[in-house]
């Protein structure tokens, strides 16, 4: 089995790949002139990210000199202390299990039906695609703009997808030509989630915040954020997900045996790693392991290397993935969000795929160009 793991992060970071997991083999933190203080320890990135007053997501060096001039001031992405804990407090209660469980169902209902029909009928089906139109309908439904059809949808993720792309593992800042770019895929974004925010119909996410008491700017800033980070880490999971357990042998023992469902996306996650890596900025002098690190330093915590010390995919993984504690979506205040939304889309589309076990990988491709690693196409078919 070749690993095609290691294959999609070298087809989208062909230098930067190499150089981060050479940096691993060097020492748990490691200073490197021009790029930072690399942390390549679950342990200390754990501590990193706990330590709000130390090491912030504004500052120099910080995810906040990437998403500020796009999105505003007042986004999770780029906030800390009391305007980020009262922010959050708010968004919480947005996505609950229960809640994104039900918005998934209704969104999802008729392109999962799709997608079991197809699959059921023998067809071969590209589920990059899929995820594509998928991922671009829940965020759709998020920012205010439900019932449209699969193009729109597509068109949705290629907007978000068209940003993000812009950011490599060794970008500080986009510059302003970028960030031209960027607002005019983001505005109109932005327009559609003021109207649905000002209707304030409470059966939608944007009518709640309003509910919940945000303003328009937080609720459009919010709604700018989602849809960069909400729509790529799910599309590009789930393929990388169903390739993971074809290729280890492991796709019909889930199948037969759904509590292993939750556990194989856990470990899905950690191979493959949404955040490849995080950014913070050094705002208090302090240590990290055995590296000094003073105000205006930048902190890059290799989540990869992180979650990748503990070996490839296995199931039945080895205690200390545990602890873990799902480090690859964050930790504490800055843990992700979105997280239940997307172990909500994720579990539906999978268990849609799991039911018509045994599934075939008939065909894939790694993709160029992206932040994320992920397939450019991945087409699967049950098997005869």
């Amino acid at each position: 089995m070749r690993d095609w793991e290691r294959r999609l992060y070298l087809t989208a970071h062909p230098f930067a790949y190499p150089l981060l997991r050479g940096l691993a083999r060097i020492g748990p933190v490691v200073r490197v002139p021009g790029v930072g203080v690399v942390v390549n320890d679950a342990a200390h990135a754990r501590s990193v990210l706990l330590d709000g007053e130390a090491f912030r997501k504004d500052g120099p060096g910080s995810p906040g000199d990437l998403w500020t001039p796009i999105l505003g001031p007042s986004v999770l992405l780029n906030m800390e202390g009391e305007a980020h804990r009262a922010l959050r407090r708010k968004l919480t209660e947005l996505f609950t299990p229960a809640s994104t469980t039900a918005l998934c169902a209704r969104v999802l209902d008729a392109p999962l039906k799709d997608l079991a029909g197809r699959l059921e009928r023998g067809e071969a089906v590209d589920l990059v695609d899929a995820m594509r139109v998928m991922a671009g309908a829940v965020i759709c439904e998020v920012i205010g703009l439900p019932d449209i059809d699969e193009a729109a949808c597509r068109e949705m993720f290629e907007r978000g997808e068209r940003i993000v792309a812009m950011v490599k593992l060794r970008t500080r800042t986009l510059n302003p030509a970028q960030v031209a770019r960027a607002r005019e895929v983001l505005d109109p974004i932005g327009d559609i989630a003021a109207r649905a925010f000002r209707r304030g119909d409470e059966t939608t996410v944007m009518g709640r915040m309003r509910a919940l008491g945000l303003s328009e700017e937080e609720a459009g800033g919010a709604a700018g954020a989602f849809f960069l980070t909400g729509t790529e880490t799910v599309a590009t999971l789930v393929p990388r997900l169903v390739a993971l357990l074809h290729d280890t042998g492991e796709l019909e023992r889930v199948a037969a045996d759904p509590s292993l469902l939750d556990p194989a996306i856990d470990e899905a996650m950690r191979v493959t790693t949404p955040t490849p890596v995080m950014l913070r900025s050094v705002h208090a002098e302090t240590r990290i392991g055995a590296v000094t690190v003073r105000p205006g330093d930048r902190v890059l915590i290799a989540t990869h290397n992180c979650c990748r010390a503990l070996g490839p995919f296995a199931l039945d993984g080895a205690p200390g993935k545990a602890e873990l504690r799902r480090l690859w979506f964050g930790a504490g205040p800055h843990f992700c969000i979105g997280y239940p939304l997307a172990l909500a889309e994720i579990r539906a589309v999978a268990e849609t795929v799991l039911r018509h076990a045994p599934v075939r990988v008939v065909s894939r491709r790694a993709a160029r160009g992206v932040l994320i690693p992920t397939y450019a196409e991945l087409t699967i078919q049950k098997a005869a």
